[in-house]
């Protein structure tokens, strides 16, 4: 049993838990986990959920360029973090309009990618734009409707936006097909970003 501490190099953070918390197993659990030591109350941390879309405007795709860390400067599709109190594809309208100041409908569930490296999941959406009236939101430098032949697959922001935008090409044209997840093969492996073989 072991009291998590607030590492030396920086001060306590608002998210890090209070001193009477203490990492153990709980009784009839099999993970140490964060217990209260005066009341036993257990602070579960989980995975985080990030939704998002591939946009369209006909045969243009929109991108935004992260005016924020991680990864500014980088091209993306809308996507951020769930609120409480929202559906996944509220979120994902949501962030298209934080992001991008764009309005757009949802199509119908593309993927949904299991990131446990960085404690995520993320769902993606097709999705088309209500209209071109699009611009730069605070967390976007600049945003794009581009061709796919001129999507700049080097300078991509995360591995899950080449696989986006990958399974997005597969399934244009199509309206039935089973959801996407994690890929397998090169797909997978698609870092530093590049475009994938065969798109």
């Amino acid at each position: 049993m072991s009291a998590p501490t607030t590492p030396p190099d920086r001060p306590r953070l608002p998210w890090d838990p209070p001193e009477h918390f203490e990492k153990r197993v709980p009784d009839g659990d099999n993970r140490e986990r964060l217990v209260c030591g005066r009341c036993e109350f257990i602070h579960y941390q989980n995975p985080k959920v990030v939704a998002g879309a591939v946009c369209t405007w006909g045969d243009k795709i929109l991108l935004a360029k992260r005016a924020i860390e991680p990864r500014k400067g980088f091209w993306t599709v809308p996507a951020g973090y769930m609120e409480l109190g929202e559906t996944t594809e509220q979120a994902a309208a949501r962030e298209a309009q934080e992001e991008a100041c764009a309005t757009i409908e949802i199509d119908r569930l593309l993927a949904m990618y299991s990131v446990a490296r960085i404690g995520q999941v993320q769902i993606m959406y097709r999705a088309r734009l209500v209209s071109t009236d699009v611009a730069a939101g605070v967390e976007s430098e600049e945003v794009a409707l581009v061709d796919w032949a001129d999507i700049p697959w080097e300078q991509l922001a995360f591995p899950t936006v080449v696989w986006a935008l990958a399974h997005f090409h597969e399934s244009r044209g199509m309206t039935d097909f089973a959801t996407y997840s994690n890929p397998i093969g090169d797909l997978a492996r698609m870092w530093p970003p590049r475009k994938p073989a065969g798109v």
